[in-house]
């Protein structure tokens, strides 16, 4: 987790408050929780069907000789 933070190192906190209110005024605030649920299904489908693909690879080689 600490990797996926990193990139943060060289923003304070006037920066980032600067890009979530233009996070705000851009998508407005009623649209933010509706963005986050669209997100959240969209990488909940894709583990799925990589999910998926992972066990039909493993579901053949074991077919195999």
């Amino acid at each position: 987790m600490l990797s996926t933070l990193l990139f943060l190192g060289n923003l304070g906190a006037g920066e980032i408050f600067l890009v979530i209110a233009l996070f705000v005024l851009f998508f407005g605030a009623k649209k933010i929780p509706e963005l986050a649920k669209g997100i959240g299904r969209g990488i909940r489908e894709f583990k799925d069907a990589s999910k998926d693909i992972k066990d039909t690879i493993e579901e053949e080689s074991r077919k195999q000789p």
